[in-house]
Protein backbone atom coordinates (compact mmCIF):
# COMPACT_ATOMS: atom_id res chain seq x y z
CA UNK A 1 0.00 0.00 0.00
CA UNK A 2 1.34 3.55 -0.78
CA UNK A 3 0.12 6.62 1.11
CA UNK A 4 -0.82 9.93 -0.51
CA UNK A 5 -0.27 12.99 2.58
CA UNK A 6 -1.99 15.83 1.70
CA UNK A 7 -1.70 17.58 5.62
CA UNK A 8 0.43 20.89 4.38
CA UNK A 9 3.59 22.03 6.08
CA UNK A 10 5.85 20.66 8.24
CA UNK A 11 3.25 18.59 9.85
CA UNK A 12 2.88 16.59 6.32
CA UNK A 13 6.43 16.39 5.40
CA UNK A 14 7.02 14.56 9.06
CA UNK A 15 4.06 12.28 8.61
CA UNK A 16 5.31 10.88 5.22
CA UNK A 17 8.70 10.74 6.87
CA UNK A 18 7.42 8.52 10.08
CA UNK A 19 5.59 6.31 6.98
CA UNK A 20 8.28 5.74 5.01
CA UNK A 21 10.70 4.38 8.20
CA UNK A 22 7.95 2.13 9.28
CA UNK A 23 8.32 0.59 5.94
CA UNK A 24 5.48 2.32 4.23
CA UNK A 25 5.67 3.99 1.29
CA UNK A 26 4.17 7.70 1.06
CA UNK A 27 4.15 10.77 -1.06
CA UNK A 28 3.43 14.08 0.51
CA UNK A 29 0.86 16.39 -2.06
CA UNK A 30 0.16 19.34 -0.25
CA UNK A 31 -1.94 21.84 -2.00
CA UNK A 32 -1.10 25.14 -0.08
CA UNK A 33 1.71 26.77 1.94
CA UNK A 34 0.88 28.05 5.22
CA UNK A 35 2.20 32.29 5.65
CA UNK A 36 1.36 34.67 8.05
CA UNK A 37 -1.63 35.95 8.56
CA UNK A 38 -3.35 39.81 7.37
CA UNK A 39 -4.52 40.88 10.82
CA UNK A 40 -1.63 39.66 13.17
CA UNK A 41 -0.91 43.21 13.67
CA UNK A 42 -4.61 43.91 15.53
CA UNK A 43 -3.57 41.46 18.01
CA UNK A 44 -1.74 43.19 20.83
CA UNK A 45 -4.85 45.32 21.10
CA UNK A 46 -7.49 43.15 20.94
CA UNK A 47 -5.82 41.21 23.81
CA UNK A 48 -5.56 43.97 25.55
CA UNK A 49 -9.28 44.90 25.19
CA UNK A 50 -10.81 41.64 26.98
CA UNK A 51 -12.17 41.37 29.93
CA UNK A 52 -10.52 39.12 33.04
CA UNK A 53 -11.76 35.44 32.29
CA UNK A 54 -12.55 36.05 28.77
CA UNK A 55 -11.51 33.40 26.51
CA UNK A 56 -8.86 33.06 23.96
CA UNK A 57 -9.30 30.10 21.52
CA UNK A 58 -6.75 28.78 19.40
CA UNK A 59 -7.94 26.45 16.17
CA UNK A 60 -4.30 24.90 15.37
CA UNK A 61 -1.06 24.99 16.44
CA UNK A 62 0.27 27.33 13.04
CA UNK A 63 -2.26 30.11 14.68
CA UNK A 64 -0.49 29.85 17.88
CA UNK A 65 2.82 29.88 16.45
CA UNK A 66 2.08 33.13 14.80
CA UNK A 67 -0.06 34.34 17.33
CA UNK A 68 3.08 33.80 19.99
CA UNK A 69 5.70 35.45 17.58
CA UNK A 70 3.61 38.34 16.73
CA UNK A 71 3.36 39.28 20.39
CA UNK A 72 7.17 38.92 21.49
CA UNK A 73 7.80 40.89 18.32
CA UNK A 74 5.88 43.48 20.09
CA UNK A 75 6.65 42.67 23.35
CA UNK A 76 3.41 41.44 24.62
CA UNK A 77 2.94 38.06 26.69
CA UNK A 78 -0.41 35.93 26.74
CA UNK A 79 -2.31 37.16 30.12
CA UNK A 80 -2.77 35.33 32.94
CA UNK A 81 -5.96 36.54 33.98
CA UNK A 82 -7.92 34.74 31.00
CA UNK A 83 -8.85 30.97 29.82
CA UNK A 84 -7.59 29.44 26.94
CA UNK A 85 -8.71 26.67 24.68
CA UNK A 86 -7.69 24.53 21.87
CA UNK A 87 -9.67 22.31 19.64
CA UNK A 88 -6.89 19.44 20.16
CA UNK A 89 -4.75 17.38 22.70
CA UNK A 90 -1.65 18.72 20.39
CA UNK A 91 -2.39 22.64 19.96
CA UNK A 92 -3.70 22.35 23.37
CA UNK A 93 -0.16 21.61 24.62
CA UNK A 94 1.77 23.49 22.04
CA UNK A 95 0.08 27.03 23.05
CA UNK A 96 0.46 25.71 26.49
CA UNK A 97 3.92 25.49 26.34
CA UNK A 98 4.53 28.91 24.27
CA UNK A 99 1.70 30.65 26.72
CA UNK A 100 2.46 29.01 29.90
CA UNK A 101 -0.80 29.18 30.67
CA UNK A 102 -3.15 25.93 31.09
CA UNK A 103 -5.16 25.38 28.26
CA UNK A 104 -8.50 23.26 27.86
CA UNK A 105 -9.40 21.61 25.03
CA UNK A 106 -12.31 18.78 24.37
CA UNK A 107 -10.77 15.09 25.10
CA UNK A 108 -13.18 12.85 23.33
CA UNK A 109 -14.19 14.71 20.30
CA UNK A 110 -11.21 17.37 18.97
CA UNK A 111 -13.01 19.62 17.03
CA UNK A 112 -15.79 22.95 17.52
CA UNK A 113 -19.01 20.37 18.36
CA UNK A 114 -16.33 18.98 21.38
CA UNK A 115 -15.18 22.50 22.10
CA UNK A 116 -19.20 23.57 22.13
CA UNK A 117 -19.81 20.74 24.75
CA UNK A 118 -17.12 22.00 26.98
CA UNK A 119 -19.03 23.44 30.62
CA UNK A 120 -17.17 26.62 30.08
CA UNK A 121 -18.98 27.31 26.52
CA UNK A 122 -22.27 26.64 27.81
CA UNK A 123 -23.12 30.03 29.15
CA UNK A 124 -21.21 32.27 27.20
CA UNK A 125 -23.85 35.86 28.13
CA UNK A 126 -21.35 38.64 29.37
CA UNK A 127 -17.77 37.12 27.73
CA UNK A 128 -15.88 37.55 24.56
CA UNK A 129 -14.06 34.63 22.58
CA UNK A 130 -11.07 35.68 20.94
CA UNK A 131 -10.86 33.49 18.24
CA UNK A 132 -7.19 32.76 16.99
CA UNK A 133 -7.67 31.08 12.97
CA UNK A 134 -6.37 30.88 9.08
CA UNK A 135 -7.98 32.67 6.68
CA UNK A 136 -11.28 30.28 6.22
CA UNK A 137 -12.49 27.53 8.18
CA UNK A 138 -15.90 26.51 9.76
CA UNK A 139 -18.07 28.84 11.18
CA UNK A 140 -19.63 26.56 13.80
CA UNK A 141 -18.22 27.84 16.31
CA UNK A 142 -18.05 31.70 15.95
CA UNK A 143 -21.74 31.33 15.03
CA UNK A 144 -22.63 29.01 18.14
CA UNK A 145 -20.56 31.46 20.45
CA UNK A 146 -22.92 34.13 19.40
CA UNK A 147 -25.87 32.32 19.58
CA UNK A 148 -24.75 31.56 23.17
CA UNK A 149 -25.28 35.50 23.52
CA UNK A 150 -21.28 35.66 23.56
CA UNK A 151 -19.48 38.30 21.32
CA UNK A 152 -16.48 36.81 18.84
CA UNK A 153 -13.59 38.53 17.89
CA UNK A 154 -11.53 36.99 14.67
CA UNK A 155 -7.62 37.35 14.32
CA UNK A 156 -6.49 36.02 11.20
CA UNK A 157 -2.99 33.99 12.46
CA UNK A 158 -2.52 32.39 9.12
CA UNK A 159 -3.22 32.10 5.66
CA UNK A 160 -3.20 29.41 2.82
CA UNK A 161 -1.73 30.50 -0.08
CA UNK A 162 -2.64 27.87 -2.91
CA UNK A 163 0.41 25.79 -4.45
CA UNK A 164 0.50 25.38 -8.87
CA UNK A 165 0.53 22.39 -10.13
CA UNK A 166 0.41 20.47 -13.10
CA UNK A 167 -2.74 18.40 -12.27
CA UNK A 168 -2.66 15.60 -14.82
CA UNK A 169 1.33 14.83 -14.54
CA UNK A 170 0.96 14.82 -10.18
CA UNK A 171 -2.04 12.54 -10.49
CA UNK A 172 -0.55 10.25 -13.21
CA UNK A 173 2.66 10.20 -11.18
CA UNK A 174 0.19 9.07 -7.67
CA UNK A 175 -1.10 6.33 -10.11
CA UNK A 176 1.93 5.03 -11.19
CA UNK A 177 3.49 5.12 -7.23
CA UNK A 178 0.61 3.00 -6.64
CA UNK A 179 -1.53 5.25 -3.98
CA UNK A 180 -4.19 3.33 -3.01
CA UNK A 181 -4.81 5.35 0.83
CA UNK A 182 -5.07 8.85 0.77
CA UNK A 183 -4.76 10.83 4.01
CA UNK A 184 -7.10 13.85 4.45
CA UNK A 185 -7.16 16.37 7.38
CA UNK A 186 -9.62 18.58 6.75
CA UNK A 187 -12.87 19.11 4.71
CA UNK A 188 -11.01 22.09 3.27
CA UNK A 189 -8.54 19.73 1.77
CA UNK A 190 -11.03 16.87 0.81
CA UNK A 191 -12.91 19.70 -1.69
CA UNK A 192 -8.85 20.73 -2.94
CA UNK A 193 -8.52 16.74 -3.77
CA UNK A 194 -11.36 16.25 -5.57
CA UNK A 195 -11.04 19.71 -7.37
CA UNK A 196 -7.50 18.51 -8.18
CA UNK A 197 -7.73 15.38 -9.84
CA UNK A 198 -8.95 15.57 -12.97
CA UNK A 199 -12.58 14.55 -14.04
CA UNK A 200 -11.40 11.45 -15.96
CA UNK A 201 -8.90 10.21 -12.93
CA UNK A 202 -11.90 10.65 -10.49
CA UNK A 203 -13.50 6.79 -10.88
CA UNK A 204 -10.14 5.77 -9.29
CA UNK A 205 -9.89 8.74 -6.80
CA UNK A 206 -12.97 7.39 -5.43
CA UNK A 207 -11.53 4.17 -5.23
CA UNK A 208 -8.81 4.94 -3.00
CA UNK A 209 -9.19 4.39 0.49
CA UNK A 210 -9.67 7.53 2.41
CA UNK A 211 -7.83 8.50 6.06
CA UNK A 212 -10.07 11.61 7.73
CA UNK A 213 -9.70 13.00 10.93
CA UNK A 214 -13.96 13.14 12.36
CA UNK A 215 -17.43 12.21 11.73
CA UNK A 216 -18.21 15.18 9.71
CA UNK A 217 -15.35 14.53 7.04
CA UNK A 218 -16.55 11.04 6.89
CA UNK A 219 -19.77 12.19 5.95
CA UNK A 220 -18.47 14.77 3.42
CA UNK A 221 -16.43 12.01 1.81
CA UNK A 222 -19.28 9.20 1.59
CA UNK A 223 -21.62 12.28 -0.07
CA UNK A 224 -18.86 13.12 -3.17
CA UNK A 225 -18.75 8.89 -3.60
CA UNK A 226 -16.43 7.48 -0.99
CA UNK A 227 -17.38 4.44 0.35
CA UNK A 228 -14.03 3.17 2.12
CA UNK A 229 -12.91 5.41 4.33
CA UNK A 230 -11.45 5.37 7.81
CA UNK A 231 -12.11 8.03 10.43
CA UNK A 232 -8.62 7.97 12.84
CA UNK A 233 -9.29 8.61 16.36
CA UNK A 234 -7.51 11.93 16.40
CA UNK A 235 -5.52 14.35 14.40
CA UNK A 236 -2.04 13.76 15.40
CA UNK A 237 0.31 12.73 12.88
CA UNK A 238 1.37 9.56 15.85
CA UNK A 239 -2.30 9.03 16.28
CA UNK A 240 -2.19 8.58 12.38
CA UNK A 241 0.40 6.45 11.59
CA UNK A 242 -1.33 3.96 13.98
CA UNK A 243 -4.12 4.27 12.21
CA UNK A 244 -2.28 3.35 8.99
CA UNK A 245 -0.42 0.51 10.09
CA UNK A 246 -3.25 -1.12 11.96
CA UNK A 247 -4.79 -1.07 8.58
CA UNK A 248 -1.45 -2.67 6.85
CA UNK A 249 -1.16 -5.26 9.46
Amino acid sequence: MAVLVTRPGEKGTQLVEMLNKSGVAALHLPFFTITAGRELNELPNKLIQLKANDYVMAVSQNAVEYATETLHNTGFHWRADLQYFAIGQQTAMHFSSLSGQAVHYPFQQENSEGLLALPEMHILKGKTVLLLRGNSGRELFPEQVQARDGQVEIIECYQRQAIIYDNLEQTSICKRSGIQTIVVSSGELLKSLIEFVPASEQNWLKSCQLIVVSARIEKMARHFGWTDVVVSPKADNHTLLQTLLTLIS
